[in-house]
């Protein structure tokens, strides 16, 4: 619902259905309300606005009688509108939209902008919203004086800035008529005089410029005794001398259809290079909006600026004819044009110079030599070479502009949360080009949001046609980009087209090896069709779609490709070695960067086997199990590597049978390490310690020091099942200082791993939770993400056996959520058992049977005993809390026996130890105390005595024995 006091009292409902207010005192009460919109007006103020001479009988009752009349009235224009009259102490308020904030905020606006044309547009809107004097019918009384003064004034403010920014504008003339009867209604306001008398004198009519000001000197001397201010006298005066100052610069720049968007910037930038320089140039792709910046920068130069189009511009010959033909100059010859242009001040503004780049920078040269008072301001993909010329590379819009952009041209959108996303898609497919995402605007209304981005892959087809208005060359994508294709010579047609193969740029070695020389390279970075960003080079998108068809139509795509794999190729091939070892971080990072590449190259099959074989362990190093097993597939070589990654991608397939049928194909030591390595701690553990040690001596017989150093790493992990922790610490120390000696820092990774395990185990908490922070910081910088939730996880493990369980659990939290976006199986099921961990000893038995059963299927399915052990103890421990000792001894027996089998001396007795309590619990005290006792003698004889952090069920069990 809106309420009207610019004009008489109104009300309009939600559709804009006016709203009839019955009873001469009803609208009084709404006009007095609304004097203070949105505020409390208090009863005393408002029974003195209704009855000002004579109050009735009982005021406040007949008060609150006018308020229920005022709310009907609106609650049965409009449901709900009876809510908009609301009780406020003292008394009441109105709430709605009411005009007259909306005419105060737009004026705040206005003067908050700089851009003329923009504060005219919101002024023009605010002024709008007056429909006569405010208050009509009401101005009179003593409640609404206040307030139509303020708003009177507010009013006059508004026209005079108003007539300001339209001034500035050249509406000179308009304004000379237009201004006449507010002049006349309000002859003493020296600021809507000045205005009036400049638009006056710019109109040419100088004669009643001077006869205004006179007319205001007169009136202020009578009426005030008083002379006009020395701003509007010094006006007169420069009317008086005619000063050049007064006269509105001469143009020819068209008038913006449309409102620039995203370039403000960019603007005040251009702007900011011509008062330095006397030669800008504003290089950037086809449809990057090079015109528009440089019209929209021009229209706020303060001297003349003259517009020359040269998209059609003949030879060298007849350039300096169009020019002197557009700036009105008699002698067209370019010495006649230099001697005219010798006295003036002025813009030149020369747009689309790239197809005669040449001749442009030649005559430049010579004008801007010839004519101080010249500026020169081109548009062209490339910069034109001039001495002293300064170059403003177009970027396209930033991501939020150009969805604005997009939203602003498409006829009847309006972004949510449905559309947003695919806009945001369409942005980025068309490189948020603007006059590509302009075209793209224009078929919305036929295909929708969705359906445009859908279509993109056929981008020349969709945008084709859809734009009327402008020059050829920019009514469909195709012809945008023809028109930087067609002066190519052919050597650079080649080199663009040829380009198109790579998939999200490529280096500079990348280019030459594939496309042609560096020479070549730099010329189509000058002219805008390549762009560089850091030490890569890339084509924008609809650039490579062209770039592609081109390919295609020359018959180089086959060849074209096939050089684009085999140059991947052994980039992959010369990063393998160099992955392990110091170099390590630097090649993730090199080959990171040609992932889109090196995805291309595999396409190419004569080089996949290569390719695969090559990229393997970055694959592995970087957590892509689905990828690697995707690629890995389609390549029988690669069999050992597909099984490897089928067990990291957690698809639930039993480790150990995955194991034994790689290995019967192959038996290399590197093949044991790394099939056993590969989910250690699953399937048949000691076989699979049996096999390290194999794959140990294997490497040690060849002299492999890598090789060595990873299964010590390995092996000490595997010792944990057997419990020897002095194997465990002395296998870990030699593989650490193995890979410190070979740089390898995933190598270190895994080995501190293991030795923060042994810390952990034997209750060295302060020494496991350094090391952990070792192997949080070595992820990070490998950016591994599975080894960082792993790291995560491990300092939750000993934040839970210090204590601090809300660190414990915000550890375990983050470490499952970064396991769960990387599809890290085996971190995920580490960090959910944590939170299990964490949600019993905090007492929430149902969470941590919640986080227990989601791991155990899986555990089942792949054949991880010791896990399957572990979280059936921890479900045993569950229900003997809650008081179930059946439910409780039947799990702690299940993981009895599957402890038994992984021979894991820890496990039996963590499984003794929840027997005990589940005997304990049933009142069978002598059994709990055989069954501690069996379990203590156990970890003693592994020389694993339970740590403090872990001796809380024990205790427990014991406390509950002596009870």
């Amino acid at each position: 619902m809106r309420f009207g006091v610019l004009g008489p009292l109104a009300v309009w409902s939600g559709d804009g259905t006016a709203v009839r207010v019955p009873d001469a005192k009803v609208r009084t009460l709404l006009a007095a309300l609304l004097t203070r919109p949105g505020q409390a007006v208090s009863a005393d103020r408002l029974i003195d606005a209704l009855w000002p001479e004579r109050p009735p009988r009982d005021p406040a009752g007949t008060l609150q009688a006018r308020v229920s009349q005022l709310r009907r009235a609106l609650e049965d224009a409009e449901p709900g509108g009876r809510a908009r009259v609301v009780t406020r102490p003292p008394g009441y308020a109105v709430e709605g939209e009411v005009d007259a904030v909306r005419f105060a905020a737009l004026v705040e606006q206005a003067r908050a902008v700089d851009d003329p044309q923009a504060k005219a547009g919101l002024l023009s809107d605010a002024l709008a919203l007056w429909r006569g004097p405010a208050f009509a019918g009401f101005a009179d009384e003593e409640f609404a004086r206040p307030a139509v003064a303020r708003l009177d004034e507010l009013r006059l403010t508004a026209v005079e800035e108003h007539a300001e920014a339209r001034l500035a504008l050249g509406e000179h003339a308009a304004l000379a008529d237009e201004l006449a009867e507010a002049v006349a209604e309000h002859p003493l306001r020296e600021r809507l005089r000045a205005v009036h008398l400049r638009a006056l004198y710019r109109a040419g009519r100088q004669g009643e410029a001077l006869a205004g000001y006179d007319d205001l000197r007169v009136r202020l001397s009578e009426v005030l005794g008083a002379d006009p201010g020395p701003e509007l006298a010094a006006l007169h005066q420069a009317i008086l001398r005619q000063d050049p100052a007064l006269t509105p610069r001469r143009s020819n720049l068209p008038a913006p259809l449309t409102r620039l968007v995203g370039r403000d910037a960019a603007v005040r930038e251009t702007g900011a290079l011509l008062a330095a320089a006397r030669l800008v140039t504003l290089t950037g792709p086809g449809g990057v909006g090079k015109t528009r910046l440089a019209l929209e920068a021009a229209a706020a130069h303060p001297e003349d600026v003259w517009l020359v189009e040269l998209a059609a511009a003949r030879p060298r010959d007849e350039l300096a004819e169009l020019v002197a033909g557009t700036l009105g100059v008699r002698d067209q010859s370019p010495a006649g044009l230099a001697d005219a242009l010798r006295p003036r001040r002025l813009l030149l503004v020369l747009d689309n110079c790239e197809h005669v780049a040449e001749p442009v920078a030649e005559l430049a040269a010579r004008l801007l030599a010839a004519a101080p008072g010249l500026r020169v301001l081109a548009t062209s993909r490339e910069p034109l070479g001039v001495p002293g010329e300064r170059v403003l590379a177009v970027p396209p819009l930033a991501p939020d502009d150009a969805a604005a952009l997009f939203a602003a041209r498409a006829p009847g959108l309006i972004p949510d949360a449905e559309s947003e996303p695919w806009i945001a898609t369409i942005c980025k497919r068309l490189d948020n080009l603007p006059l590509a995402l302009e075209l793209a605007a224009t078929r919305v209304p036929a295909f929708g949001v969705r359906g445009l981005a859908e279509r993109l892959d056929d981008r020349f087809g969709v945008l084709d046609g859809g734009r009327r208005g402008g020059p050829a060359r920019q009514r469909t994508l195709r012809a945008v980009i023809d028109w930087s294709w067609e002066p190519l010579p052919e050597e650079e047609r080649a080199a663009l087209r040829r380009l198109a193969v790579h998939a999200d740029g490529c280096t500079l070695e990348a280019a030459e090896a594939t496309c042609g020389p560096a020479g070549v390279l730099a010329r189509l970075v000058d002219r805008s069709l390549v762009v560089r960003t850091g030490d890569r080079y890339r084509l924008l998108e609809s650039v490579a779609a062209y770039a592609l068809e081109r390919l295609r139509e020359a018959g180089e795509e086959d060849e074209a490709r096939r050089r684009h794999a085999r140059y991947y190729t052994g980039l992959a091939e010369r990063a393998d070695p160099l992955l392990r070892g110091p170099e390590q971080v630097a090649w993730l990072a090199r080959l990171d960067a040609e992932a889109a590449n090196l995805r291309a190259a595999l396409a190419v099959g004569e080089y996949a086997p290569r390719l695969v074989d090559a990229l393997s362990w970055y694959w592995f190093l970087r957590g892509r199990a689905g990828e690697a097993r995707r690629a890995t597939a389609a390549v029988p070589q690669a069999f050992t590597w597909h099984t490897a990654f089928t067990m990291l991608s957690g698809e639930g397939s039993d480790s150990e049978e995955l194991r034994l049928a790689a290995l019967a194909r192959d038996d290399r030591p590197w093949a044991r390490w790394f099939l056993s390595f590969t989910h250690w701690p699953y399937g048949d553990l000691a076989a699979n310690e049996a096999r390290i040690e194999e794959a140990l001596a294997g490497f040690r017989a060849a002299g492999d020091r890598w090789g060595t150093a990873a299964a010590l790493a390995t092996r000490a992990k595997t010792a944990v099942v057997r419990g020897d922790l002095a194997a465990m610490e002395r296998d870990a120390a030699e593989s650490r200082a193995l890979f410190g000696e070979l740089g390898d820092a995933w190598g270190t990774l895994e080995a501190t791993d293991a030795l923060g395990r042994a810390a952990e185990i034997t209750g060295d908490y302060p020494r496991a939770a350094a090391l952990r922070r070792d192997c949080l910081r070595l992820a990070r910088e490998l950016g591994m993400k599975s080894e960082e939730a792993f790291a995560l996880a491990g300092l939750g493990r000993v934040a839970l056996l210090t204590g601090d369980l809300d660190e414990a659990r915000d550890l375990h939290e983050q470490a499952h959520r970064l396991a769960v976006r990387h599809a890290a199986r085996s971190a995920q099921e580490f960090a959910e058992v944590g939170l299990g961990l964490v949600a019993r000893r905090r007492g929430d038995l149902g969470a941590a049977e919640t986080h227990l059963r989601a791991v155990l299927g899986w555990l089942r399915r792949i054949g991880g005993g010791t896990g399957v052990a572990f979280a059936l103890t921890e479900l045993g421990f569950v229900a003997e809390q809650r008081g179930d000792a059946a439910a409780a001894l039947a799990l702690h027996r299940e993981a009895h026996a599957i402890a038994l089998g992984t021979g894991d001396p820890r496990a039996v007795a963590l499984a003794l130890e929840g027997l005990a309590g589940a005997r304990s619990l049933a009142g069978e005290h002598a059994e709990a105390t055989r069954l501690l006792a069996e379990a203590e003698g156990l970890r003693a004889a592994a020389g694993v005595p339970l740590p403090p952090g872990e001796r809380g069920d024990v205790d427990r069990i014991r406390a509950r024995l002596a009870g």
